[in-house]
Order: structure tokens, then C-alpha cells, then sequence
């Protein structure tokens, strides 16, 4: 087994934990897959994995030279493939995940326009707010706004994603308006999460970070839900702009504390190293880059704070 085979075996034992199903993944012996590791750690004088009669798991060394396998793997998949495709069209089956209120408000109109431009593609679109991996789900893109905290996934940033505060103007006209953020503890919160003793908004002051406990009279995993309820003057909802944007621009709702919005969160596309950027997945996240950008249309509406 030349190099790159034997690396690619050592990527695949640590990414599965198992030699057995890294070796089915090849379509290798379990044997043939051993002897590489073998060869590998013969071959650089350091232990790459450590083994159990359980699981497979990488040492220090294995997991660095794990994390150089994957980019070198990556850039040798991805040179081949833009060789070969140089000239392919965009075919075959696209398979995208997106949260849910974000997909069913700006993607799905964005995925028929894109089907429009390419009408060779077929696509099948998933909406979940729960954090999947790529590489286990079969899935060509996953777009996802917030911090990324898994490294191991190809993030490109598609858009920014702006987070306000905002209530209802027979809210505010029956409860106040909040002058500052420790206001808010006196008022009733809308809160993205599950219901806890003590729930928590991060937000600014002055361009310095604070933490500012809220009291939350309805908690939902769905920014929709919450959307509805500030509408109906239940309460002071935190909210992305791609959500309460409309709204705020026909003064439904109002920005409240315009001065200590949360930093922003971005929209990402994230697919999976180990697989070349295929002209589908190329086009398609080039297309939600150019289709939202960095003045996506849910904000063109109102002004900047």
C-alpha cells in the first residue's frame, strides 16, 4: 500500500474508531488496514493509535498527523477533482441541511432560483435546528449560524447574521421601555432555549460584553414562535434581523436598547474536508454568497444601529 493509501486507511481507523469499519469502508481487509497503521507508525518512529479491545483512539502524535492527513488528503481529492471536472456541469443529487426558521424563510425561495439556473441538479433539502455532521448524514452543505466550534468542517461565510432585541409597540407602551440593559429584569422575556431557573442575555454596554439575567414567561426552540409572541405584546424577544426584519420595518416591532444589541452571528456553509468541492457544492454555496452577501435583503429595510 503506496503512502496516500496508508494514510487514507489511518484517517479512516481514526475517524471510525475501528479498524474493522475502516477497513469496510475501503473495502479492505482488516488486516491490509493494520498493516498500514503498522508501516505509518514504522515509518515516522512514533505510535499513532492506541488500542483497546474496544475502540481505537489516536495519541498526541497520531491526532497531529491525523489533522495533516485530512488537509493533505483534502488538497490531493480536490486537485484531482477540479482536473477531471474542469469542464462538468453541475449534476446529480445536492444534499442540503439548514435550520429551520432560516430555511423556510429565505432558503427554500433560494434553492428553486438556484434549481431554476441549474436544472440538471436535483436537490434535497433538510431543515433542522439540531447540529448534524456532514460526513456521517451524507450531506453536500450545512448552513448554520453562530460560532463554529468544530474544526474539523470547511466553514465559508455566506452572510452576517444580526441579533436585536424587540417588543411590540402596545408592549412598551404598556410595560416601558427599557433604558438599559439591567432593565430587563423587571420585564418579561422571550427567551430561544428551554426553560430554566435563571436564564441569561448576552449583550453590550459601551462595546464591553455583559451578562444580564432575564426572566422568561415563554421559552421555545423556535425563533418563529417567539416572533409571534412579541407581535401579540407578550414580551422583549432576542431575535436574528432574518426573522424580525420585516416586522421592524413596518413597526410591528421595535428595536429596543438599540445601543446594546448582541455582536453579531454569521451564516456559514460548512461541508466536510475529506471530500473534494464538488462543482454542485461549488456552485451552490457560491450562489448563497452572492444570493445574501454582506447586506443580506432582511436588513436592505431598516437602518444600521
Amino acid at each position: 500500500m503506496d503512502k496516500l493509501e496508508a494514510m487514507n486507511a489511518f484517517a479512516k481507523v481514526v475517524a471510525s474508531g475501528s479498524y474493522a469499519e475502516a477497513a469496510r469502508r475501503l473495502n479492505l481487509t482488516r488486516s491490509a488496514v493494520s498493516k498500514a497503521v503498522m508501516e505509518l507508525e514504522q515509518a515516522l518512529g512514533a505510535r499513532l493509535l492506541d488500542r483497546t479491545t474496544r475502540r481505537v483512539t489516536p495519541t498526541e502524535a497520531g491526532l497531529a498527523y491525523y489533522e495533516r492527513c485530512l488537509a493533505i488528503l483534502a488538497q490531493v481529492d480536490e486537485t484531482e477533482a477540479q482536473i477531471s471536472r474542469l469542464h462538468d456541469e453541475p449534476k446529480g443529487v445536492l444534499k442540503v441541511n439548514a435550520p429551520m426558521s432560516f430555511g423556510t424563510l429565505y432558503l427554500g425561495d433560494a434553492v428553486a432560483d438556484f434549481m431554476i439556473r441549474y436544472s440538471d441538479l436535483k436537490v434535497e433539502l433538510t431543515l433542522t435546528d439540531r447540529f448534524i455532521d456532514p460526513l456521517e448524514e451524507g450531506v453536500d452543505v450545512t448552513v448554520r449560524i453562530g460560532a463554529m466550534v468544530d474544526s474539523s468542517l470547511i466553514a465559508r461565510r455566506i452572510s452576517p447574521a444580526r441579533i436585536v432585541l424587540v417588543a411590540s409597540p402596545d408592549y412598551l407602551k404598556a410595560h416601558g421601555t427599557p433604558q438599559s440593559p439591567s432593565d430587563l429584569a423587571e420585564h418579561r422575556c422571550l427567551s430561544y432555549g428551554h426553560m430554566t431557573s435563571m436564564q441569561r442575555w448576552h449583550l453590550t454596554d459601551k462595546g464591553k460584553p455583559v451578562s444580564v439575567a432575564i426572566g422568561a414567561c415563554l421559552s421555545s426552540n423556535n425563533g418563529d414562535v417567539l416572533r409571534e409572541a412579541a407581535l401579540k405584546g407578550i414580551g422583549i424577544a432576542l431575535l436574528p434581523t432574518f426573522i424580525a426584519g420585516k416586522d421592524i420595518a413596518a413597526k410591528r416591532l421595535q428595536i429596543v436598547l438599540p445601543e446594546n444589541q448582541p455582536d453579531d452571528l454569521t451564516i456559514h456553509a460548512l461541508y466536510a474536508p475529506n471530500r473534494y468541492l464538488a462543482a454542485k457544492t461549488r456552485v451552490f454555496i457560491d450562489f448563497l454568497v452572492d444570493r445574501f452577501g454582506n447586506t443580506p435583503s432582511w436588513d436592505v429595510c431598516f437602518a444600521k444601529r
